[in-house]
């Protein structure tokens, strides 16, 4: 990633590729609304509510983009041009494109699976049924009246201050002012407690590996002096640029495993409903496309993008995802809907095989 990007680069194409941000934001906008759209017209279990919203919302944005984009490069006949230079620049839109899934998969997403967390052990708490604490008799001189009947001094006195608070409580000023205060204080501290938690998330995602390398990567091209220290056959330093891509060559192919090690998961079975299924791929290989293409259209039209083909490939494409692995990272996090996570993770990627195939032979039709 730092590799593409500090060696394609510049100021000026940073600033170009303004309109990737909005994509990004337009297909988890669209995708969520859709995703809701589902929940409501289906009813799935309140605990899986977030998980079918994430799933319809957040694409695979940067690990499928870096098989992709460089396969279609060198294809034979690709309208992208040199097969060098289209697979140097399409790795750069591919490693920007991570840094903003990235950014909005653990700002958005996050939060959703974290909602159907805190449900599902409110209704697995509800579900159980409290026990009541019993204390043994210590009394060696009581007899089957001590407790039942009588009571204990003890008792006696709780009862007794129990009613001396409640009549110092009765007065209704007294009770109204306590209650605000209250919840003032309950809001203000949940507030903080929240935005406190976000930023922390937040600060987390910049300082992954990945987004973090985008970042270098930006700042390394956009600066001049910079790049000219590693990128050139005169630079002083250009061994280091030389081993960075030897190692991200080998990405790829490691990407490429790691995905299918998590797919099996899914063949585990799960409550999921198979109309679920269905509308989350109906959802990402149908609707959303669909839309996209307009999209893109729409602001190449109005000339929001730069003449670049590929780029308006690869914004077609991030319409066109399976669902982001890191959603499954999510529910292990908290524990919740793993299985059913496995399952839409299979049915969906299996899809995406001919989706993504088709939805690629109309883009290149249409941008040709």
């Amino acid at each position: 990633m730092f590799a593409s990007l500090a060696k394609t680069v510049t100021l000026e194409e940073i600033i170009s590729w303004w309109f990737m941000p909005v994509n990004v934001a337009m297909t988890f906008l669209i995708g969520g609304i859709l995703g809701w759209i589902v929940v409501k017209l289906l009813r799935p279990k309140p605990h899986l509510e977030g998980l079918v919203i994430a799933t319809c919302a957040s694409g695979n944005l940067g690990n499928l983009l870096l098989i992709i984009v460089p396969a279609i490069c060198h294809e034979q006949g690709s309208p992208f041009g040199n097969r060098d230079v289209c697979s140097s620049v399409g790795l750069s839109y591919a490693s920007f494109s991570m840094a903003l899934g990235g950014f909005f998969i653990w700002s958005y997403s996050y939060q959703l699976i974290k909602q159907s967390s805190v449900r599902y052990k409110a209704l697995a708490q509800a579900a159980e049924p409290e026990e009541v604490p019993k204390e043994v008799n210590k009394d060696f001189d009581a007899n089957a009246q001590t407790q039942l009947l009588r009571g204990t001094t003890d008792d006696q006195e709780d009862v007794s201050v129990l009613v001396a608070s409640t009549k110092s409580s009765s007065d209704p000023e007294c009770q109204i002012i306590v209650t605000q205060a209250s919840h003032l204080q309950t809001g203000k501290e949940s507030f903080w407690k929240r935005s406190l938690e976000f930023l922390h998330q937040l600060l987390e995602e910049l300082l992954a590996p990945p987004t973090l390398a985008a970042i270098v990567g930006f700042i390394f091209g956009a600066v001049v002096w910079l790049r000219n220290l590693i990128i050139g056959d005169s630079a002083p330093l250009r061994v280091i640029q030389d081993s960075i891509e030897i190692l991200g060559d080998g990405t790829i192919p490691c990407i490429t495993l790691i995905l299918g090690g998590n797919l099996i998961q899914g063949l585990r079975s799960s409550t999921l409903k198979p109309l679920i299924i269905i509308a989350v791929v109906c959802v990402r290989y149908v609707a959303l496309p669909f839309i996209g293409v307009w999209v893109v259209k729409a602001a190449a039209a109005l000339g929001f993008l730069p003449s670049d083909p590929l780029y308006h490939y690869v914004l077609m494409v991030q319409f066109t995802l399976p669902p982001a692995m890191n959603i499954g990272t999510m529910t292990q996090l908290f524990d919740v809907a793993q299985e059913e996570c496995s399952v839409l993770f299979l049915w969906t990627y299996l899809v995406a095989a001919l989706a993504l195939t088709g939805w690629s032979m109309v883009y290149m039709w249409i941008l040709s």
